[in-house]
């Protein structure tokens, strides 16, 4: 009997084992779950490619001088000027404001803190989308709007301080004989204008390297830091807008489709339109070289400045008023001799 159990027993046992050899083996465990990465900042090289050409067109509007000495220099004057499409020089000063947005490192660094929670970076994101003017709530935007403020009057300022100089020139070289031949192929300088105004101009590649390195941080614009409270004109909005959303990386090739409404601003388009308009007008009725110099002064310059400028929220350069005429002292009358008594 003993013998007999003992025998089952190990029969039994044998069995298990055999069993134990056929099971399979324990599932590993599961992984731990991946950690949430936030996505770098990331700002498209077509938003960088368009604030290289409104750099482009500021830097050269600027610098149209004032010494016009022939015909052939008033006609290039002309073509410079009026070389840019109102809707993209808008664009590209949203897209500059967005460039001088990113190096503010307190406003970076406040929607830094919303990109580290996937959630939260989603939710901040749809919100400036509805709504461009969330990004002007962030902690930081005032010294940053300061910085568009800053960087966009400069800009602005010097194209109408320039246009000022040229307008003043349009009286000064009337008095060479150059100045007051009528202009040839009038129809056809209108008409290239007009062209050139129609047509989107390109960025030159240094420019737009050099704003790819300041978006990468390295190498920076060098901008002095400031703060300005709001309220904010929708230009600055704009510019913060696009900035925020490339701090959540947010505004690379992928998202254009989202972000290009983004760089549309009615009211500045509206201004420069006009501001278009007027030139028309005057190349249409001007004649004679020293009037083309008055067109680009006044309707090219001083009037696409004072948008920009207007657009930026920021003053308007103080120009002090014309001294006083001096009057003639009214001449004294003499007394007459007196009689000698006698």
């Amino acid at each position: 009997m003993i013998r007999n159990s003992r025998v089952k027993a190990l029969a039994g046992l044998s069995l298990l084992a055999v069993l134990a050899a056929c099971a399979s083996p324990a599932p590993p465990p599961p992984p731990p779950p991946v950690a949430y990465v936030p996505p770098p900042i990331t700002l498209s090289p077509r938003i960088v490619e368009q604030a290289a050409a409104y750099r482009g067109y500021m830097q050269s509007a600027g610098a149209v001088s004032a010494g016009f000495t022939d015909g052939l220099q008033v006609a290039q004057a002309v073509k410079t000027g009026a070389a840019y499409e109102s809707r993209q020089l808008v664009a590209g000063a949203v897209a500059y404001a967005a460039v001088v947005a990113l190096q503010d490192p307190a406003f970076v660094s406040a929607v830094r803190e919303f990109a580290a929670n996937q959630a939260q970076r989603q939710q901040v994101t749809q919100q400036i989308l509805r709504d461009p003017a969330y990004a002007a709530v962030i902690r930081g935007s005032d010294t940053a709007a300061g910085l568009i403020i800053s960087a966009l009057g400069t800009d602005a300022t010097q194209v109408y301080m320039n246009g000022r100089a040229v307008k003043q020139a349009a009286y000064d070289i009337q008095r060479q004989k150059w100045s007051l031949a009528a202009v040839s192929n009038r129809e056809a300088r209108l008409a290239e204008a007009k062209a050139l105004s129609a047509s989107p101009s390109l960025a030159s590649q240094d420019e737009t390297a050099r704003l790819h390195q300041v978006t990468t941080g390295a190498t920076p614009l060098g901008l002095t830091p400031t703060s300005a409270a709001p309220p904010y004109t929708p230009l600055v909005i704009r510019g913060l807008a696009v900035a925020a959303l490339a701090a959540l990386g947010e505004a690379g090739d992928m998202q254009m489709a989202t972000v290009q409404p983004l760089l549309a601003e009615p009211a500045a388009g509206q201004c420069l339109n006009l501001a278009k308009l007027n030139l028309y007008q005057c190349l249409a009725v001007s004649k004679p070289h020293y009037e083309d110099v008055f067109c680009v002064g006044q309707h090219i310059l001083m009037d696409t400045g004072q948008c920009l400028i207007k657009g930026s929220g920021a003053a308007m350069p103080y120009i002090p008023p014309p001294p006083a005429p001096v009057k003639a002292a009214a001449p004294t009358k003499k007394k007459a001799p007196a009689k000698k008594k006698g």
